[in-house]
């Protein structure tokens, strides 16, 4: 028979292996296709991100999931004008690629906060322009970083200026899940509302123009208490990975964006300008 000393160093051997097998198997769980998402589909992406390389989108595939297609456009989009969105994450774009492929219209990150600005800016904002596209910029928000004027100050002044060229659309404030923490910042409902306020009256005041809002209805429900007050002003930008825009945010009838995919060609995030190739221009030249 054996020792006491082989049975407890058996029964050890036993639990160390058990506990193996339940982290092996929690893991599991947690990786699984579907796990933790609120759209039905997978996350893709859970990595952390330092400050300045939040990019648009970033909180919609951490919290609603990644495409559920190839970045294949719906066939309702068939007859629609195509762009893109790019951040630093892009480096330098092939845009005559891009071109080629039917895209008309870029979207390029400026700033982020009050203290970044995107390196890849100049040849992303020049190249989509020198190619003959329609483009603009965009500011990824921080609203627990420092009051919306001060970052449409920033964004106004490092980019995210208008010109009357008819090359050039509004900014876009990009207000989305925080990647960094909380997902409202740590910001009540009508606090988040006063800061998009801020942001949006401060915008209009530097650049004549009314910057468009890029997010998602489950973000703006979540974080706004699903506020009315903008639809009327500002030009939605609705972020959806799916076949269809859904079901928009409060105050808004329709939408003038739709981020539709993060798995595109070329680069990753495609999107749809909700008209003809002339109101397009109509939304450029203000």
């Amino acid at each position: 028979m054996p020792s006491n000393g082989s049975g407890t160093t058996r029964r050890r051997r036993g639990i160390l292996t058990a506990a193996g097998m339940f982290v092996s198997a929690l893991a599991l769980v947690l990786t699984a296709p579907g796990a933790a998402s609120a759209a039905g589909t997978a996350p893709q992406d859970h990595r952390p991100v330092k400050p300045g390389e939040a990019s648009m989108g970033v909180g919609v595939r951490m919290h609603e999931g990644g495409d559920p297609t190839d970045g294949t456009p719906p066939e309702s989009l068939a007859a629609t004008v195509h762009g893109v969105d790019v951040s630093s994450h892009q480096g330098n774009v092939s845009w005559s690629t891009l071109w080629g492929s039917g895209v008309r219209f870029a979207y390029v990150k400026a700033t982020e906060g009050t203290t970044y600005e995107n390196p890849y800016f100049a040849q992303q904002y020049n190249g989509s322009y020198n190619v003959g596209m329609i483009r603009g910029a965009y500011h990824f928000a921080l609203p627990n970083n420092s009051s919306g004027a001060s970052q449409a100050n920033y964004f106004a002044s490092n980019g995210g200026g208008w010109s009357g060229d008819g090359k050039t659309l509004p900014g876009v404030l990009d207000i989305e899940y925080n990647p960094y923490g909380a997902t409202c910042y740590g910001k009540s409902q009508s606090a988040m509302v006063s800061w998009i306020r801020d942001f949006t009256d401060t915008y209009k005041a530097r650049t004549g123009r009314d910057a468009v809002i890029y997010t998602t209805t489950d973000w703006w429900t979540t974080c706004t208490g699903n506020n009315g007050g903008f639809g009327s002003t500002n030009p939605l930008w609705i972020a959806r990975y799916a076949s269809s825009p859904g079901t928009l945010p409060n105050g808004w009838g329709v939408h003038t964006f739709w981020q539709y995919t993060s798995t595109g060609p070329t680069v990753g995030d495609h999107n749809q300008f909700n008209g003809a190739m002339d109101r397009l221009q109509a939304l450029a030249n203000g």
